[in-house]
């Protein structure tokens, strides 16, 4: 496996763990509302309200598209990188950018359009809580796993810089 698959699937892996732990845990620790139904939540996005009605087979098939949502924002910002190798410069600075990025997208574009629809405005601590998950729990990882797969493996010693230098003269 190559360093960038490995770093690929590091960022995407944490990225959308880091999402969907965040989710689970603050929807049961805010409301008591189970992770289980948190899942089938996501699945009706696709498959429409009887989701979350479903059982543990639909749950999993929302975990399913929650890792497949984080797959492709993933996919997206290492295709962009590879194109525009300064946006792994800063990739703390670029990575707070995406995830607000992802969360604009997420919640003002995709959700509205998918067959949960539009929804109110949450709550500010729901709101401020997700998009700081976003900007350093999402965005963050899958811009430090993009600027380690771009890294380049050639370093040079403070030795080897001297004896380069010297050969310049």
């Amino acid at each position: 496996m190559s360093k960038t698959t490995r770093w690929f699937l590091a960022g995407w892996l944490v990225a959308a763990t880091c999402d969907i732990v965040y989710a689970t845990t603050f929807s049961y620790l805010r409301a008591g509302v189970a992770p289980a139904r948190v899942l089938r939540y996501v699945a009706s996005g696709a498959l429409g309200a009887a989701a979350t009605q479903g059982g543990t087979g639909m749950a999993a098939i929302g975990l399913a598209f929650h890792y497949f949502n984080a797959l492709l924002f993933t996919i997206f910002f290492f295709a962009i990188a590879a194109k525009i190798p300064a946006l792994i410069k800063s990739p703390i600075v670029t990575g707070v950018i995406y995830g607000i990025g992802i969360y604009a997208v997420m919640n003002y574009v995709v959700v509205p359009l998918s067959r949960i629809g539009a929804r109110p405005t949450p709550a500010t601590i729901t709101w401020v809580t997700g998009l700081l998950v976003h900007m350093f729990l999402i965005g963050t990882p899958i811009v430090l796993a993009a600027s380690r797969a771009f890294a380049n493996d050639f370093v040079i010693t403070s030795g080897a810089r001297n004896l380069l230098l010297q050969a310049r003269r």
